[in-house]
């Protein structure tokens, strides 16, 4: 009867050979991947030592034709080899892939990057996420979205029978309620933006000392159009004046891009928004138009072709924006206010005068619960319903 052949991924009986007084041979044949039967050697002071060495080179050893994921690839490798395979695909956007690779650097790897793939446990994977829940829970929910990929990746290579990050229980998510300006607050920060952009204290409007670059003349345009658009900080930096139609009526700007910083490249315009429903034309409230108009008509050439340039006539870095902003609404009592949060009064405001459907067609989000869960305010005050209820009254006046 024939001695059954090897199993992929097993090896043989391990034999042994002196080679000389003090040094020995152990070997084994180990069925690889793609069926293909190698030998395996490793060295040893004696049997004991060179059997050591073997099944220590066996179980390391990468499988011919498995692309090097093993049971003992360590989680540091496997996060690298799951990133570079997504950089290959083109499925995640350069600055999504710089995010992830500075998570593996800061948490991944002197978390848990040590750890073999094959001492992957639910246990070991969860204690981690835990951990970093504590100090970042968004950063573990990323961090918890990476493993997941990565021990996918190790599963489909056969390192692994299962993936143990889909056992791991979810992270939680801090549920933070939507608050948007009212129309009086709008007002109000806005007119303390408009004291700190000509030199004044924003909340006394005293002359206030300053140092260091020239404040932008234009940061209460940027505001207009955001509030006129309800787009995104950096959709409203990429816009160039091709995208927006003075001469039509009505008039309308279209969201065809927007500013993300990549790593070796620095700034640039991606010419396509966040998300596919990103992409949208609006029409522009008659504020906006004004603004607009004004800033056509006194601004020259720049290098970008922006509507809101830089001072050197560059693209205009939101993370710079978002610096002269904290600075105009400083001890204004406006220090929750961020650019996004006229994105959400926006949304608020449209979603009580029209639909919560308009409001996502304006944001440019791929759906109402989208809107309605993360960028509409939540009415504290109930509508006006007594001509509804006072159908119960019928029932308890007899």
């Amino acid at each position: 009867m024939p001695r059954p052949g090897l199993v992929v991924g097993r090896h043989g009986e391990i034999t042994y050979t002196r080679n000389e007084p003090g040094r020995w041979t152990a070997s084994a044949y180990v069925r690889d991947r793609d069926g293909t039967r190698r030998r395996v050697r490793a060295t040893g002071a004696n049997k004991t030592r060179a059997r050591v060495a073997l099944e220590d080179k066996l179980e390391k050893r990468p499988s011919f034709g498995d692309g090097g994921v093993t049971a003992a690839t360590t989680l540091a490798g496997l996060a690298e080899l799951w990133l570079d395979e997504r950089a290959a695909s083109a499925g995640l956007a350069p600055q999504t892939l710089d995010r992830y690779r500075t998570l593996i650097e800061n948490h991944i790897k002197p978390g848990i990057g040590n750890l073999r793939v094959g001492e992957a446990t639910v246990g070991r994977i969860d204690q981690f996420l835990r951990r970093t829940a504590k100090k970042t829970p968004t950063q573990a929910r990323h961090c918890r979205t990476i493993l997941s990929g990565a021990l996918g990746m190790a599963a489909r290579h056969d390192a692994i029978a299962v993936n143990p990050v889909r056992e791991t229980a979810t992270v939680a998510k801090k549920k933070n309620e939507v608050r948007a300006l009212s129309i009086e607050e709008l007002a109000e920060l806005r007119a303390a933006v408009g004291r700190w952009q000509i030199g004044l204290d924003p909340a006394t409007g005293e002359a206030a000392k300053h140092k260091g670059r020239p404040r932008p003349t234009d940061l209460l345009d940027v505001v207009d159009v955001l509030a006129g658009t309800g787009a995104r900080i950096g959709e409203v930096l990429a816009l160039r004046w091709a995208d927006i139609d003075l001469n039509a009526d009505p008039r309308t700007a279209t969201m065809s891009g927007t500013l993300v910083y990549i790593k070796g490249e620095g700034l640039i315009r991606q010419d396509h928004p966040k998300t596919d429903a990103g992409w949208r034309t609006v029409i522009l409230p008659g504020f906006a138009v004004e603004t607009l108009s004004r800033t056509h008509a006194a601004q020259g050439a720049n290098k970008a072709d922006v509507v809101f340039p830089s001072a050197a006539g560059t693209l205009r870095s939101p993370a710079n924006f978002r610096r002269q902003w904290r600075a105009a609404r400083r001890d204004t009592g406006f220090g929750w206010v961020t650019p996004h949060t006229l994105r959400k009064t926006v949304a608020t405001l449209v979603d009580r005068e029209r639909t919560t459907a308009d409001a996502a067609a304006q944001l440019g989000h791929s759906s109402p619960n989208v809107t309605r869960t993360h960028y509409v305010q939540k009415a504290h005050e109930a509508p006006d319903l007594t001509d509804v209820l006072d159908q119960l009254g019928v029932a308890l006046r007899r």
